[in-house]
């Protein structure tokens, strides 16, 4: 089995956010939902074992994440806790076990958004720091920016008190194989190995005070170069959250950086009154697909509906609502949550 590390500690007191719960902090039923990715192995090559690896990944992501909301917390506590679970495993592109560049390091983005006030943190392009969702919370509640890039981040997250480690902690052997087989290979990819588009992690939560946040976290695209940045840590493309909609997305970043996908869904929904999932399908089926834009998003909504479209043969999700309610999926073949 694939060790579950433990989550690095949130930095950044809330009090900076100046929130506190409503008086009717216990009315919502709070709902967590989280992925791992899109473009997922297909089912015939993904192992029993490797699957079980997975699932129990998500289901700790989801475990401690639901604690938090459980606990009363802010949904951006929760969002910060169930990706920080999933970029300690080495299962997935964000964190330790994320994609090379091109030049074999890695690179990481991220970004948080809260819906009840708009307020919105990210880093892009980081090489050094522990917990990149954790930088991109600090820059929402310690900064006057909202995107903060490099060594420039690094330096912000030093002076903020964020751990910085060598980019050698981040490095497996698994993704290192896939680095040099995707430098040996030509453009002309099969879904297995266009992996190297996919992989990305978020959550959005809905807590007892009834608000919403989104994050996203990201190793990007094996062999990128010349510092490329994708949709993960752009507030809009990647990830987004207002009072009625929150989304994280995973997939081929350009294409959702170009149609700010995430800001997309939740404007129909704000301003069109569609549903989440009536929203969702529509750019990820209607708009995307056609122009062979692969990939999926989370959603959730103020009053706990969820929705998770994706166009490609799988994307790694889970939803908790309880206690003890988990439902795990992978594959498309295995039905809504």
């Amino acid at each position: 089995m694939i060790r579950i590390f433990p989550i690095v500690a949130l930095v950044g007191a809330l009090a900076c956010a100046n929130l506190t719960l409503s008086a009717h902090a216990g009315e919502v039923a709070p709902v967590l939902v989280i992925h791992g990715g899109a473009g997922t192995l297909t089912r015939d090559r993904l192992t029993p074992e490797l699957e079980a690896d997975y699932r129990a990944a998500l289901a700790a992501s989801l475990e401690v994440g639901y604690e938090r909301l459980l606990a009363g917390e802010p949904s951006e506590v929760a969002v910060i806790a169930a990706i920080e679970v999933l970029e300690t495993s080495p299962l997935f592109n964000a964190g330790i076990g994320a994609v090379f560049t091109h030049s074999q390091t890695v690179e990481h983005d991220a970004s948080i958004m809260r819906g009840v006030d708009q307020q919105a943190g990210a880093v892009a392009g980081v090489s050094r720091i522990r917990s990149p969702i954790n930088a991109a919370f600090a820059v929402l509640g310690q900064s006057e920016h909202v995107m903060l890039s490099g060594t420039g981040a690094e330096a912000f997250a030093d002076q903020v008190g964020l751990e910085l480690v060598d980019n050698s902690v981040f490095h497996t052997e698994r993704r290192l194989r896939q680095l040099r087989a995707r430098q040996g290979k030509s453009a002309a990819l099969s879904l297995d190995e266009n992996s190297h588009k996919f992989g990305t992690v978020g959550a959005v939560a809905l807590d007892q005070a009834g608000h919403l946040s989104a994050g996203t976290s990201t190793g990007g695209m094996t062999n990128k170069r010349f510092g490329r940045i994708g949709d993960s840590p752009i507030i809009g493309a990647g990830t987004w959250a207002d009072t009625d909609c929150a989304v994280s997305a995973t997939g081929h970043g350009e294409y959702f950086i170009r149609y700010a996908v995430a800001h997309e869904i939740c404007a129909r929904v704000r301003l069109a009154g569609a549903s989440i999932t009536d929203a969702g399908n529509a750019v990820i089926f209607d708009v995307l697909k056609p122009i062979e834009a692969e990939g999926g998003v989370i959603i959730l909504s103020a009053s706990g509906e969820v929705a998770m479209p994706f166009n490609s043969a799988g994307m790694y999700r889970g939803v908790m609502r309880a206690k003890d309610d988990i439902a795990i999926e992978i594959f498309a073949s295995d039905g809504a949550l």
